[in-house]
């Protein structure tokens, strides 16, 4: 059969990337305390294509993710991007997993066990056999405002916040550990299941450690810039003000070039 995607481009621009989105496909991902933990990830596969070729080979793609059976880490993934590379005969390539993390989290008082989950991206390009790694995670926390519980006679305002952290990474890291640290730098972690002396202690917790958006992504990063296998980072903290129609945000990028 006549193959249209190898004809040359009728129009000479290469392209930067061109691949697939949205393919659903089960994952494993090493756990800092349980083991394997299984999860459902969303993904997204693309390479550079230039003039000589009008189309890539779309289903490829598939062929490379399918023919792929190991635990989500940095040395699979590049992998699995080098694989990807060698299949659509390319130079660059592009490969994100998007998916959920489970914690089992204890309610601090009653010590009640629930499962939260955390929205993370584990990403990986290449250029020229040359592998750059991303992480990415969201980590919702509450926040209590500083100001507001020092000029008010009784209470403050407080909210549910998220972190956004961005970080190049030289190897794996558990991913627990980079929530743990974003959920220490606020004025409390959140919780699935909470009975009434749980609730008790969040709030109180909470009030004794207020913090501004700016307190929080100093706090985070500087505790990140001395991880090692951390080459760089850019962390964001949203505050969805209870008080305002607005939000606040803090932003700290540090050597995050990608």
């Amino acid at each position: 059969m006549k193959d249209i995607q190898s004809t040359p481009a009728q129009i000479a621009f290469p392209i930067d990337r061109v691949g697939v989105k949205g393919l659903k496909f089960p994952i494993q991902i090493q756990t800092r305390d349980i083991g394997m933990q299984h999860t459902v990830a969303i993904v997204d596969m693309g390479v550079d294509l230039s003039v000589s070729s009008r189309g890539t080979h779309m289903s490829r793609f598939v062929e490379v993710l399918q023919d792929w059976n190991e635990p989500l880490c940095c040395e699979s993934l590049e992998r699995l991007v080098k694989q990807t590379q060698k299949k659509l005969q390319s130079q660059h390539a592009y490969i994100a997993f998007f998916f959920p993390y489970f914690l089992h989290k204890r309610a601090p008082s009653t010590n009640m066990l629930s499962l939260f989950s955390y929205d993370c991206k584990l990403s990986a390009k290449s250029i020229n056999y040359n592998i750059e790694f991303i992480l990415e995670l969201t980590v919702p926390v509450m926040t209590v405002c500083p100001c507001s519980k020092a000029i008010s006679h009784e209470g403050a305002h407080s909210q549910r916040s998220e972190i956004y952290i961005q970080l190049r990474l030289e190897q794996f890291r558990f991913i627990e550990d980079f929530i743990v640290l974003a959920e220490s730098s606020a004025s409390s972690p959140l919780y699935s299941l909470l009975k009434r002396a749980d609730e008790k202690y969040v709030t109180e917790d909470a009030f004794a450690h207020p913090k501004f958006v700016e307190d929080v992504v100093r706090n985070i990063s500087s505790k990140l810039i001395t991880v090692t296998d951390v080459l760089g980072f850019r962390v964001e903290v949203e505050s969805f003000e209870s008080i305002h129609a607005h939000n606040a945000f803090a932003y700290i990028e540090h050597e995050f070039i990608c």
